[in-house]
Parts: structure tokens; sequence; C-alpha cells
């Protein structure tokens, strides 16, 4: 039994955004702040009080049975006094909690108001309904383009008039590197690890469903949103008879050709896979609904030019200012990788890479937010080979606090009971970043004390030998991984709760 829930996990498990959104667990280990023996009731005259005191960080640290690293800093919001530190110079990975750099890397380089476009444009002219030239689906990078843009982008082209299109339907998705995935080291089936390009769809994810009936079993790959379900033609899934691996993928030249075992599907279910050809994907998906419009295209082909053209069709996104709160509360991987990229390219930055970008990025975080050798290798935290410093973190924190805007990006934080339950008018308030990989917990951000002291704080926890030795293929639930993860959730609960009896 045990085998068979491991292998359903990782054929339905819809893992987003690095992990990014485990909730602390567990009660702490002292109280709110010193409290009476028998209660909150007052003592009787004369009567001798007896107080709590809060445990001590290692205390604290030696209960949660983490192993590794515990570096933490907290400071006064107001006068950046230091009040409390652990290995707060010990370069730890960040996960997650890189995304809050990159926010404000981001900002800075292109400021809240910015917006990405994604455009449809001929290089021909129009009578009677039909363009003589190409048409061109221009990918300007945006994070966010989804089903239903393209939907309406496909519609908006129909209200022209236009009814064929006699060129070339192409793709242009250069405006950005095109990168097969964020992190080779992830196992191939996560979502959360998709290619990235200059044009997105869906956060370059499929989505994949399976039913058994008398027959066997149907399987269908597409491009869902909440209000259609367009078929991909470029990814493609076939039934093995096999017990593992569970999934498998194959670069099939322009199809994504993925296989899963016949033995882990039971009757029904579904899951979203990740896309390696995101600009085809994109373009496959606008060719299926022109057609359901009424509009011939041809099949699209990638170019990494445009001639002279003009634009007939301009889908514009939210400014950076929603698209980055979205991003910290959902910890979406795909978009902090872009907005980073583009960041870089706004800058003039020249980056084929993400780690030649996030390399940017660390020159600009150690000088505009005082990190001090801080090392990106992504603008997501998906790789752990990034390293920044409690300490240097609790600077950026710091820094940012006097950027406008920037503390209302990060989501509120619940602080939770020893059944996970969330304690309503918990007497303190956290608004931060968190950040999870296997055995790697972190956060980073602002609380405010009962007493209405502001402190900001950075933790991260991190036993980076026991992640070191997980096989490629059990990353995406290793043994013992949920576990640690509650635990150092909890030493974070902890810790927040002691910072808010002691100095609030």
């Amino acid at each position: 039994m045990t085998k068979f829930l491991s292998r359903r996990f990782f054929l339905t498990a819809a893992a987003s955004a690095s992990f990014g959104h485990v909730a602390l667990a567990n009660a702490p280990l002292s109280s709110i702040r010193p409290t009476m023996r028998g209660g909150a009731a007052a003592p009787a005259k004369g009567a001798k009080t007896v107080t709590v005191r809060p445990a001590t960080p290692q205390a604290l640290i030696d209960a949660a049975q983490l192993g590794g690293t515990v570096g933490f800093a907290v400071a006064d919001l107001r006068s950046g006094k230091l009040l409390e530190t652990n290995k707060q110079t010990t370069g730890l990975p960040p996960a997650s909690t890189a995304k809050a750099i990159t926010a404000l890397y981001a900002l800075d380089a292109l400021g809240p108001n910015f917006r990405f476009g994604t455009q449809v444009s001929t290089n021909g002219s129009i009578a009677n309904g039909i363009v003589s030239g190409d048409l061109f689906l221009i990918g300007g990078g945006d994070p966010t383009l989804d089903t239903n843009a393209l939907f309406d982008m496909a519609a908006k082209l129909k209200s022209l008039g236009i009814r064929e299109v006699r060129g070339q339907f192409f793709y242009v998705d250069n405006v950005l590197p095109n990168l097969n995935d964020i992190d080779p080291s992830q196992p191939d089936h996560v979502s959360y690890n998709p290619a990235v390009s200059g044009l997105n769809l869906n956060f370059n994810r499929v989505h994949f469903e399976w039913r058994r009936g008398s027959n066997g079993y149907s399987v269908s790959m597409d491009a869902r949103s909440n209000k259609h379900r367009p078929r991909v033609y470029i990814s493609k899934m076939s039934i093995a008879a096999r017990d593992l691996p569970v999934y498998s993928y194959k670069d099939a030249g322009g199809v994504d050709q993925w296989s899963v075992a016949r033995s882990a599907l039971g009757k029904s279910g579904a899951r979203w896979l990740p896309v390696r050809k995101p600009g085809l994907y994109a373009a496959d998906v606008f060719q299926t609904f022109a057609r359901a419009q009424g509009i011939v295209l041809k099949n699209p082909k990638r170019s990494t030019r445009v001639p002279q053209s003009r634009a007939l069709v301009t889908h514009t996104s939210a400014p950076l200012s929603t698209i980055l709160r979205d991003m910290l509360k959902f910890s979406t991987n795909l978009t902090a990788e872009v907005v980073g990229l583009t960041a870089t390219r706004q800058r003039g930055g020249r980056a084929t890479t993400l780690k030649a970008s996030a390399k940017l990025m660390s020159r600009w975080a150690n000088d505009a937010l005082s990190m001090g050798n801080a090392s990106f290798a992504d603008h997501s935290g998906l790789s752990d080979a990034s390293k920044v410093t409690a300490q240097g973190m609790v600077n950026a924190m710091l820094v940012a606090r006097r950027r406008a805007g920037f503390a209302e990006l990060l989501k509120p934080v619940a602080m939770r009971d020893a059944k996970r339950k969330v304690i309503k008018n918990h007497p303190i308030k956290v608004n931060a970043k968190t950040g999870t990989l296997n055995f790697v917990s972190a956060l980073s951000g602002y609380m405010v004390a009962p007493d209405g002291k502001q402190l900001a704080f950075a933790m991260i926890c991190a036993d980076t030998n026991r992640r070191r030795s997980i096989k490629k293929a059990d990353k995406e639930a290793p043994q013992g991984g949920r576990a640690w993860n509650r635990r150092a959730k909890a030493l974070q609960q902890q810790l927040i709760e002691r910072w808010g009896a002691v100095y609030g």
C-alpha cells in the first residue's frame, strides 16, 4: 500500500512554485509574554506571581532536531539595531525568499507600473478579410499570459474582419533567452521547473488528465483555463506497461513526448506537467483559437526576427506591482525568472543564462541592499547553489522597508496552533516571504509585536548534506522531507513568539 500511495503522489501532486506555501506548524514552546501562574486573572493583594521566561534560541533549535544549520537575525526596524542572531554570517540557500530580492531588483529597474505586452502583427496588406503577408505572434516575456488572453486576442483578430492569412504564421520568443528549464537537477515532470522563454503561456504548464473506461484509458493534454480547454498538439502522452519511473520525458523534435506508467494511474486523475517548448505551445493554442474563429492559419514556425510590420492586436499585462504581489503570494518560479531576466535586460545586461543574470542581480543586491556577499544562481531560489546570509537578508529587509510599497507586497503569514489551525487575532502580525526546498526552510520579512514594536527578521534552516543525498527521482517528495519541514516551520514560529515576548 505504501508503494502505491507513493506513486499516486507523484502522479497527481500539484507541486507549485518550489513548495512555497507550507504553513507554520505546532504550538510555541513559550508564552507570547510573561504570564502569571494559574491564568490571567489578577492576583490577590500581596500574592506572589511567577513569570514564565521564553525558551532560549538554542533550546528551541535543539528541540527542533533539524540537523544542519539554523541561521537567523532579527533587528529593530526603526533603528536597524540587531537584537538577536545565530549563525547569521553563514551562507545558506535562500529558497523562495530569493523572490523578495528579485522583486526589489525588478522594481528598481522597471518601476511598479511596467507592463509586459504580447502582440499579433503582420507585414502584409489586408483586403477583403485576407492578409497577403505573414502573421506574427510576438512575445514580450509576459509570465502571466494565459489561455483566456490568447482567446481574446484571436477574437479581436476576427473582429477586424480577418478570415485568412496567405503567408506563414510565425511565433517570436527571443526577447528573452530560451531555457529548457530553471534547475536541471529537478525531476523532469515537476511543473514548478518549466522552460523559460520570451513567449510563455499558463506558467508554461500543460494539463494532463486520464480516465479509465471499458476499452482502457483515455488521456488528454490541454491548455485549460476557467473558460476554455483547447487541446494541445505539441505535448503528447503515451501509457507504458511499467512500474517505474512514473513519468518519462523525451524531446521528440517539435513535440514534448511524455509517457506514464500504467500501474500508477488508478481510475482517473489529473496534474500539470511542465512545457519545454513554451513559444510553440502558445502558438499552438493561438492557432486553435484562430481556427475556431474561422481564421485560416498555417502551422506555426519559429522566427528570430520580425520584419517591418504593423500591430493588429496587443495584449497588455497587469502592472508589475500586481505581478510581483502574486509572485510573492503564490511563489511562481517562472514569474521570478522572467522579471529577473527582464530587469537585467533593462539594465543593459546581455545575460543568456539564469546564472549570468542572477550574478548581475547579486552585485546589485550587495551594493543597493547591503547584503554583503550574497550569491544568487537564479531569480526564483529553486537552485540550492544560491547562497545568502541571515544578516544579509535582514539588511535587505531594512533597506527595502524604506522603499514605498514593498512591505505591502509580502503576504500575511498566519500563526498556527499544534493542530495547524490558524490562531485568530494572534497578537503578533507577520508579513513575510516563505521559502521551501527539500531540507531547506526560510522566512524573511517583518513582524509587529503585541506592543506595536516593528522588527525585521530572516531565518534559514538548512540541512545541505541531507539535501545532497537525495536522488533526482525522489526530489519531489523525499523520505522524511515533510516531517523535517513541519519541524522547521514550527521552529520559525517559536522564534517569532520569542521575539514578540522579549523585544515587544
